[in-house]
């Protein structure tokens, strides 16, 4: 028969499994996604061993809960401010006295975009994507393909930006009234069709521009299957001596786009626009530069494109681990 000494002696020893449960306990690392960033979570064994992490950075800090087992506590690192990044980059850009250059750009892979300058531009002939995008919208609600005549239009608008072919569209979509309609359901929140023929003094903003992109190139939109596929392919054979602007952001591997450019009358100043999709080390950018107040066509040129290089590298680089945010 056990003695109580006994008893008590073997009720004293913790069981081998309960010893090697705490042991694997020592060693559980958790990475887990916040909104703010990447969660690193470290566990303490109950025996008062040290942490244990896969980041050299990462920290978390325990605290003792009631039954004596140490919490674990999620430690987010911060957020990047993208926006900061984008501005960082496109203020180090040269602007010549009395112009004025907007920003949107979108990483289609990760999602983060951001934007620099809020203001209203002339679309000049960038609006001639927005045009098919509504010819487009108004047949799919009739259920109709494009006439012959319109898919004619279409190409020498779009691929040799001429500006009779976007006339006879315009006056198909209704205008500026039809404009502003499939604009609703687009989603551009920030676009005025221009007044009669006037197309190309239609109001946008670069965020409203990558709405509208992302419309043409996104998996969420209104535009069919067939009808981004049309539009893009457009996009992608614009004729060589228009192969300026966003593209200039691109690897070489692929791009697709639309420029826009008018001398004002009034002011002799020129706005330069463009708009498109680049694809950089194999990520796919959309990206809009909206430019106003420029001196001559080729000092508006040369400042889209390099607002068009600096976001496409600002938002690259705000996806690397050394990302950081600018203070």
């Amino acid at each position: 028969m056990e003695s109580p000494r006994a008893r008590r002696s073997r009720r004293a020893r913790p069981s081998r499994a309960r010893t090697v449960l705490h042991t694997a306990f020592a060693v559980v690392v958790v990475v887990g996604g916040t909104a703010a960033g990447t969660v690193y979570v470290k566990a303490r064994a109950h025996s008062g061993a040290g942490p244990v992490s896969s980041s050299a950075t990462a920290s978390a800090s325990p605290s003792a809960t009631a039954d004596g087992e140490d919490a674990v506590e999620p430690v987010a690192e911060p957020a990047v401010d993208h926006d900061a990044l984008l501005a960082a980059a496109v203020e180090s850009v040269p602007v010549e006295d009395g112009a004025e250059v907007s920003v949107a750009v979108l990483d289609l892979d990760s999602g983060e975009s951001a934007s620099y300058g809020d203001g209203s531009f002339d679309t000049a002939s960038i609006v001639k994507v927005d045009i098919l995008a509504a010819l487009l919208l108004q047949a799919q609600d009739t259920d109709r393909h494009l006439t012959a005549s319109e898919k004619s239009y279409a190409a020498t608008m779009i691929e040799n930006s001429d500006n009779t072919a976007a006339s006879e569209l315009w006056r198909t979509i209704g205008r500026a009234e039809g404009l502003d309609a499939a604009n609703k359901r687009l989603g551009l929140t920030d676009t005025e069709g221009g007044d009669g023929m006037l197309w190309g003094l239609t109001q946008t903003t670069s965020a409203d521009q990558l709405t509208l992109l992302q419309q043409v190139f996104g998996d969420d939109s209104k535009l069919s299957d067939a009808s981004q596929t049309y539009l893009r392919g457009l996009m992608g054979r614009i004729e060589t001596d228009q192969q300026w602007g966003v593209s200039a952001a691109a690897d070489g591997s692929a791009w697709a786009l639309k420029n826009g450019w008018l001398p004002r009358s009034t002011t002799g100043l020129w706005d330069i626009n463009s708009i498109g999709r680049v694809t950089v080390d194999g990520r796919d950018y959309l990206v809009a530069v909206l430019s106003k107040g420029n001196s001559t066509q080729a000092k508006g040129i040369s400042l889209v494109e390099s607002a068009a290089k600096a976001a496409v590298s600002a938002l690259a680089a705000s996806a690397s681990p050394s990302a950081s945010v600018p203070e």
